[in-house]
Protein backbone atom coordinates (compact mmCIF):
# COMPACT_ATOMS: atom_id res chain seq x y z
CA UNK A 1 0.00 0.00 0.00
CA UNK A 2 3.02 2.47 0.51
CA UNK A 3 3.76 2.21 -2.81
CA UNK A 4 0.26 3.33 -3.72
CA UNK A 5 0.63 6.22 -1.26
CA UNK A 6 3.87 7.19 -2.59
CA UNK A 7 2.59 7.07 -6.49
CA UNK A 8 -0.48 9.37 -5.60
CA UNK A 9 1.78 11.66 -3.59
CA UNK A 10 3.88 12.13 -7.11
CA UNK A 11 7.05 10.70 -5.39
CA UNK A 12 9.21 8.94 -7.60
CA UNK A 13 13.32 9.64 -6.46
CA UNK A 14 13.63 6.10 -5.51
CA UNK A 15 15.74 7.50 -2.08
CA UNK A 16 12.91 9.74 -1.26
CA UNK A 17 10.42 6.93 -1.79
CA UNK A 18 12.90 4.89 0.91
CA UNK A 19 12.77 7.75 3.35
CA UNK A 20 9.16 8.20 3.32
CA UNK A 21 8.94 4.20 3.74
CA UNK A 22 11.15 4.69 6.59
CA UNK A 23 9.06 7.32 8.06
CA UNK A 24 5.62 5.10 7.83
CA UNK A 25 7.09 2.06 9.78
CA UNK A 26 8.18 4.11 12.33
CA UNK A 27 4.61 5.41 13.17
CA UNK A 28 3.09 1.87 12.11
CA UNK A 29 5.31 1.16 15.33
CA UNK A 30 4.71 3.63 17.65
CA UNK A 31 1.69 5.37 17.18
CA UNK A 32 -1.12 2.82 16.62
CA UNK A 33 -3.74 5.46 17.40
CA UNK A 34 -2.72 8.06 15.25
CA UNK A 35 -1.06 5.43 12.15
CA UNK A 36 -5.07 4.01 12.26
CA UNK A 37 -6.23 7.56 11.56
CA UNK A 38 -3.82 8.32 9.11
CA UNK A 39 -5.70 5.33 6.78
CA UNK A 40 -8.45 7.59 6.50
CA UNK A 41 -7.13 10.35 4.34
CA UNK A 42 -6.16 9.90 0.91
CA UNK A 43 -3.31 8.45 -0.24
CA UNK A 44 -1.83 11.31 -1.18
CA UNK A 45 -1.84 12.99 2.17
CA UNK A 46 0.08 10.02 4.07
CA UNK A 47 3.48 10.43 3.02
CA UNK A 48 3.76 13.93 4.00
CA UNK A 49 2.00 13.12 7.65
CA UNK A 50 3.91 10.06 8.13
CA UNK A 51 7.07 12.29 7.21
CA UNK A 52 6.08 14.81 10.30
CA UNK A 53 5.33 12.20 12.76
CA UNK A 54 8.06 9.79 11.93
CA UNK A 55 10.57 13.06 12.49
CA UNK A 56 8.87 14.24 16.08
CA UNK A 57 8.93 9.78 16.77
CA UNK A 58 12.61 10.00 15.64
CA UNK A 59 13.29 13.18 18.37
CA UNK A 60 11.00 12.25 21.06
CA UNK A 61 13.31 8.49 21.27
CA UNK A 62 16.58 10.31 21.57
CA UNK A 63 15.24 12.19 24.61
CA UNK A 64 13.55 9.08 26.29
CA UNK A 65 15.40 6.11 25.01
CA UNK A 66 18.78 6.75 25.45
CA UNK A 67 21.29 4.51 23.57
CA UNK A 68 24.84 4.63 24.94
CA UNK A 69 26.49 3.12 21.95
CA UNK A 70 24.94 6.10 19.91
CA UNK A 71 26.49 8.94 22.22
CA UNK A 72 24.60 10.83 24.58
CA UNK A 73 21.19 12.46 23.72
CA UNK A 74 22.47 15.85 23.82
CA UNK A 75 25.01 15.10 21.31
CA UNK A 76 22.17 13.31 19.40
CA UNK A 77 19.76 15.89 19.46
CA UNK A 78 22.29 18.27 18.60
CA UNK A 79 23.26 16.11 15.21
CA UNK A 80 19.82 16.11 14.82
CA UNK A 81 19.28 19.71 15.01
CA UNK A 82 21.95 20.09 12.38
CA UNK A 83 21.06 17.75 10.08
CA UNK A 84 17.43 19.15 9.68
CA UNK A 85 18.53 22.60 9.19
CA UNK A 86 20.44 20.90 6.01
CA UNK A 87 18.22 19.51 5.46
CA UNK A 88 15.59 22.61 5.16
CA UNK A 89 18.22 24.05 3.32
CA UNK A 90 18.23 21.39 0.60
CA UNK A 91 15.14 19.18 0.94
CA UNK A 92 15.37 15.95 0.16
CA UNK A 93 18.66 15.23 1.11
CA UNK A 94 20.08 13.67 4.64
CA UNK A 95 19.59 10.54 6.66
CA UNK A 96 16.04 8.98 5.51
CA UNK A 97 13.53 10.74 8.07
CA UNK A 98 15.61 14.78 7.64
CA UNK A 99 15.20 13.81 3.78
CA UNK A 100 11.35 13.04 4.07
CA UNK A 101 10.64 15.57 6.51
CA UNK A 102 12.58 18.44 4.28
CA UNK A 103 10.89 17.44 1.39
CA UNK A 104 7.35 18.04 2.94
CA UNK A 105 8.49 20.92 3.86
CA UNK A 106 9.36 22.53 0.82
CA UNK A 107 6.24 21.16 -0.37
CA UNK A 108 3.84 22.35 1.92
CA UNK A 109 5.88 25.60 2.25
CA UNK A 110 6.11 24.52 6.09
CA UNK A 111 7.09 27.46 8.65
CA UNK A 112 10.83 26.34 9.66
CA UNK A 113 10.11 28.01 13.03
CA UNK A 114 7.72 25.27 14.02
CA UNK A 115 10.35 22.78 13.98
CA UNK A 116 12.42 24.73 15.80
CA UNK A 117 10.01 25.12 18.04
CA UNK A 118 9.74 21.23 18.63
CA UNK A 119 13.49 20.88 19.13
CA UNK A 120 13.54 23.64 22.01
CA UNK A 121 11.44 21.61 24.10
CA UNK A 122 13.14 18.23 23.67
CA UNK A 123 16.03 19.65 25.04
CA UNK A 124 14.36 20.73 27.87
CA UNK A 125 12.93 16.81 28.29
CA UNK A 126 16.71 16.76 28.80
CA UNK A 127 17.46 18.70 32.05
CA UNK A 128 13.92 20.32 33.36
CA UNK A 129 12.07 17.71 35.30
CA UNK A 130 9.14 19.19 36.58
CA UNK A 131 6.99 22.49 35.89
CA UNK A 132 6.18 25.07 39.31
CA UNK A 133 3.01 26.62 36.71
CA UNK A 134 1.02 25.98 34.08
CA UNK A 135 2.24 28.87 32.31
CA UNK A 136 6.01 26.76 32.25
CA UNK A 137 4.47 23.68 31.11
CA UNK A 138 2.48 25.70 28.56
CA UNK A 139 5.71 26.58 27.17
CA UNK A 140 6.81 23.20 27.07
CA UNK A 141 3.49 22.10 25.55
CA UNK A 142 3.72 24.48 22.64
CA UNK A 143 6.89 23.17 21.15
CA UNK A 144 6.20 19.78 22.11
CA UNK A 145 2.20 19.12 20.65
CA UNK A 146 0.71 22.28 19.49
CA UNK A 147 3.44 22.75 16.32
CA UNK A 148 2.75 19.20 15.55
CA UNK A 149 -1.06 20.54 14.82
CA UNK A 150 0.60 23.42 13.09
CA UNK A 151 2.84 21.10 10.83
CA UNK A 152 0.27 18.91 9.20
CA UNK A 153 -2.43 21.89 8.89
CA UNK A 154 -1.56 22.86 5.33
CA UNK A 155 -1.43 18.71 4.79
CA UNK A 156 -4.80 18.25 6.07
CA UNK A 157 -6.02 21.24 3.82
CA UNK A 158 -8.90 24.08 5.01
CA UNK A 159 -12.19 25.45 3.64
CA UNK A 160 -11.50 28.85 5.56
CA UNK A 161 -7.67 30.73 5.82
CA UNK A 162 -5.48 28.64 7.67
CA UNK A 163 -4.82 30.94 9.90
CA UNK A 164 -8.62 30.75 11.46
CA UNK A 165 -7.91 27.19 11.66
CA UNK A 166 -4.66 27.20 13.38
CA UNK A 167 -5.83 27.78 16.72
CA UNK A 168 -7.69 24.84 16.86
CA UNK A 169 -5.20 23.01 15.58
CA UNK A 170 -2.74 23.91 17.86
CA UNK A 171 -5.30 23.29 21.16
CA UNK A 172 -5.90 19.74 19.53
CA UNK A 173 -2.30 18.71 20.05
CA UNK A 174 -2.35 20.13 23.29
CA UNK A 175 -5.34 17.90 23.98
CA UNK A 176 -3.45 14.96 22.54
CA UNK A 177 -0.53 15.63 25.00
CA UNK A 178 -2.40 16.46 28.15
CA UNK A 179 -3.69 12.85 27.57
CA UNK A 180 -0.46 11.63 27.19
CA UNK A 181 0.42 13.23 30.28
CA UNK A 182 -2.48 11.98 32.46
CA UNK A 183 -1.57 8.03 31.17
CA UNK A 184 1.93 8.06 31.12
CA UNK A 185 2.21 9.74 34.41
CA UNK A 186 4.17 6.56 36.07
CA UNK A 187 6.72 6.08 33.15
CA UNK A 188 7.32 9.82 32.99
CA UNK A 189 8.27 9.46 37.24
CA UNK A 190 10.19 6.74 35.94
CA UNK A 191 12.40 8.60 33.87
CA UNK A 192 12.21 11.43 36.21
CA UNK A 193 10.01 13.91 35.03
CA UNK A 194 6.39 15.05 35.93
CA UNK A 195 4.29 16.95 33.44
CA UNK A 196 1.98 17.83 35.93
CA UNK A 197 2.49 21.65 37.00
CA UNK A 198 3.01 21.64 40.75
CA UNK A 199 1.49 24.51 42.02
CA UNK A 200 -1.60 22.92 40.81
CA UNK A 201 -0.82 19.67 42.32
CA UNK A 202 0.20 20.82 45.90
CA UNK A 203 -3.39 22.72 46.01
CA UNK A 204 -4.39 19.33 46.84
CA UNK A 205 -1.54 18.11 49.17
CA UNK A 206 0.78 16.35 45.93
CA UNK A 207 4.08 16.37 45.88
CA UNK A 208 6.74 14.46 44.04
CA UNK A 209 7.45 12.69 46.71
CA UNK A 210 3.66 11.45 47.07
CA UNK A 211 3.31 10.44 43.21
CA UNK A 212 6.55 8.28 43.76
CA UNK A 213 5.22 6.25 46.74
CA UNK A 214 2.16 5.98 44.51
CA UNK A 215 4.53 4.71 41.66
CA UNK A 216 6.04 2.22 44.04
CA UNK A 217 3.15 0.77 45.70
CA UNK A 218 1.52 0.90 42.71
CA UNK A 219 -1.88 2.85 44.21
CA UNK A 220 -3.22 5.91 43.61
CA UNK A 221 -4.07 7.98 47.20
CA UNK A 222 -6.66 9.97 47.28
CA UNK A 223 -5.32 12.94 47.10
CA UNK A 224 -3.79 12.08 43.65
CA UNK A 225 -6.49 10.54 42.69
CA UNK A 226 -8.95 14.15 42.99
CA UNK A 227 -5.59 16.18 41.80
CA UNK A 228 -5.59 13.98 38.60
CA UNK A 229 -9.18 14.53 38.17
CA UNK A 230 -8.28 18.18 38.09
CA UNK A 231 -5.92 17.49 35.58
CA UNK A 232 -8.64 15.47 33.69
CA UNK A 233 -10.70 18.31 33.65
CA UNK A 234 -8.03 20.75 32.10
CA UNK A 235 -7.46 17.76 29.24
CA UNK A 236 -11.63 18.12 28.64
CA UNK A 237 -11.63 21.78 28.27
CA UNK A 238 -8.55 21.54 25.67
CA UNK A 239 -10.85 19.09 23.62
CA UNK A 240 -14.28 21.05 23.82
CA UNK A 241 -11.64 24.04 22.26
CA UNK A 242 -10.22 22.13 19.39
CA UNK A 243 -13.10 20.08 18.39
CA UNK A 244 -14.84 22.62 16.30
CA UNK A 245 -12.16 22.93 14.37
CA UNK A 246 -12.59 20.29 12.58
CA UNK A 247 -15.13 21.39 10.34
CA UNK A 248 -12.58 24.30 9.29
CA UNK A 249 -10.41 21.21 7.59
CA UNK A 250 -10.88 19.85 3.78
CA UNK A 251 -13.90 17.39 4.25
CA UNK A 252 -11.26 15.09 2.92
CA UNK A 253 -9.04 15.17 6.43
CA UNK A 254 -12.36 15.60 8.66
CA UNK A 255 -12.85 11.98 9.39
CA UNK A 256 -8.95 11.42 10.07
CA UNK A 257 -8.98 14.18 12.90
CA UNK A 258 -12.13 13.12 14.25
CA UNK A 259 -11.38 9.61 14.27
CA UNK A 260 -7.79 10.35 16.17
CA UNK A 261 -9.92 12.89 18.75
CA UNK A 262 -12.69 10.39 19.51
CA UNK A 263 -10.15 7.43 20.16
CA UNK A 264 -7.88 10.25 22.49
CA UNK A 265 -10.66 11.01 23.95
CA UNK A 266 -11.59 7.71 24.79
CA UNK A 267 -8.32 7.57 26.77
CA UNK A 268 -9.38 9.91 29.36
CA UNK A 269 -12.79 8.11 29.68
CA UNK A 270 -10.48 5.17 30.35
CA UNK A 271 -8.38 6.49 32.94
CA UNK A 272 -11.77 7.84 34.50
CA UNK A 273 -13.11 4.61 33.98
CA UNK A 274 -9.78 3.24 36.11
CA UNK A 275 -10.73 5.84 39.05
CA UNK A 276 -6.80 6.64 37.70
CA UNK A 277 -5.23 3.88 38.84
CA UNK A 278 -2.49 5.00 36.42
CA UNK A 279 0.29 3.92 38.37
CA UNK A 280 -1.10 -0.10 37.75
CA UNK A 281 -2.53 0.22 34.65
CA UNK A 282 -1.80 1.68 31.44
CA UNK A 283 -5.58 3.46 30.20
CA UNK A 284 -5.76 2.20 26.30
CA UNK A 285 -8.80 2.02 23.76
CA UNK A 286 -9.15 -1.67 22.62
CA UNK A 287 -7.93 -2.58 19.19
CA UNK A 288 -11.56 -3.62 18.77
CA UNK A 289 -12.94 -0.35 19.81
CA UNK A 290 -10.22 1.44 17.19
CA UNK A 291 -11.47 -0.80 14.75
CA UNK A 292 -14.98 0.14 14.92
CA UNK A 293 -14.34 3.72 14.96
CA UNK A 294 -12.08 3.70 11.91
CA UNK A 295 -14.70 1.52 10.40
CA UNK A 296 -17.89 3.81 10.58
CA UNK A 297 -15.46 6.48 9.62
CA UNK A 298 -14.37 4.74 6.54
CA UNK A 299 -17.52 5.55 4.27
CA UNK A 300 -17.31 9.39 5.41
CA UNK A 301 -13.68 9.56 4.18
CA UNK A 302 -14.13 7.58 0.85
CA UNK A 303 -17.35 9.41 0.37
CA UNK A 304 -15.05 12.78 1.00
CA UNK A 305 -12.53 11.76 -1.50
CA UNK A 306 -15.14 11.39 -4.23
CA UNK A 307 -16.75 14.18 -3.54
CA UNK A 308 -15.54 16.53 -0.71
CA UNK A 309 -13.09 18.73 -3.16
CA UNK A 310 -13.89 22.19 -1.93
CA UNK A 311 -11.63 24.37 0.21
CA UNK A 312 -7.77 24.47 0.11
CA UNK A 313 -5.77 21.50 -0.37
CA UNK A 314 -2.42 20.98 -1.55
CA UNK A 315 -0.14 19.89 -3.48
CA UNK A 316 -2.39 20.26 -6.56
CA UNK A 317 -5.62 19.54 -4.62
CA UNK A 318 -5.06 16.26 -3.43
CA UNK A 319 -7.59 13.10 -3.88
CA UNK A 320 -5.99 9.86 -5.82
Amino acid sequence: MISTELDAAAITDPRLRRAYRHCRDLNARHGRTFFLATRLLAPAQRPAIHALYGFARWADDIVDLPDPGAGTPRARLDDLTRQLLSGLDTPGRGEPVVAAVGHTVARYHLDNGLFRAFLDSMRMDLTVTGYPDRPALDRYVYGSAEVIGLQVLPVLGTVCPQSEAAPYAAALGKAFQLTNFLRDVAEDLDRGRVYLPADELAAFRVDRDLLHWCRDHRRTDTRVRAALAAQHAVARRWYARALPGIDLLHPISRPCVATAAVLYGEILDRIEDLDFAVFSERATVGRARRAHVAGSALARALWARRNGRSGTLTPATIPA
